[in-house]
């Protein structure tokens, strides 16, 4: 289970192909200490296995529908990603919200505009996805745990959701970086995933 806090911003080492998946080794000195094969981390929100680390560098493997359906394909060399390692244990305090780095669905970054020393992203979600985005609720972009600040109607054929970004924000998480067209890996919140579900078994 994560937090949608990134942890650390990493950089892609290099990628490489293997029979339909990939390989994907992140440089990453914070994440790195205490991380052992066989533990997860979540990489642009997506939860993989550490499969080798060495120094301040880890390998991962992604199969092949892992990178079609989040945007781990897209991942060049030297490209950056947001890290998070595992909640360690009860008892502490639990910022952003439950994250379970199963990516829902992959998210186009429509519109940016700036709003005083932030950013307000518009992000074109799948439509299979609007019924669980309400304003102030939560939902995780790229691994980051966001407030949601606006939202399409359930009736629009386009779904779309904005979020607010500071500063902090922007330096420390991919997103600063994002751009117009940009694909972004969406996880919608788990709760409202259970309700619908608890609703369906009432009906």
């Amino acid at each position: 289970m994560f937090t949608g806090i990134v942890s650390e911003l990493g950089r892609a080492a290099a990628i490489t192909p293997t029979d339909g998946g990939a390989r994907i080794t992140v440089t990453a000195s914070q994440t790195c200490d205490g991380l052992g094969i066989g533990d997860s981390v979540a990489v642009n929100g997506v939860c993989l296995t550490a499969v080798s680390v060495s120094g301040d560098e880890f390998t991962v493997e992604a199969v092949g529908e892992t990178l079609q359906r989040t945007n781990l394909g897209d991942l060049t060399d030297g490209a950056a990603v947001d890290l998070e390692r595992p909640v360690e244990a009860a008892g502490g305090r639990f910022d952003g919200h439950v994250v379970q780095g199963h990516v829902d669905g992959v998210g186009v970054v429509a519109r940016i505009e700036p709003e005083g020393t932030a950013r307000r992203i518009r992000i074109s979600a799948p439509s299979s996805l609007s019924r669980y985005l309400v304003e102030k609720g939560s939902v995780t972009v790229d691994g980051v745990s966001l407030t949601i600040t606006a939202v399409s109607p359930i009736v629009e054929s386009e779904a779309w959701f904005e979020i607010v970004l500071i500063p902090h924000t922007l330096d420390v998480t991919v997103l600063g970086g994002r751009r117009v067209g940009d694909r972004v890996n969406l996880e919608a919140d788990i709760l409202a995933k259970y309700v619908e579900r608890l609703m369906e078994a009432r009906t």
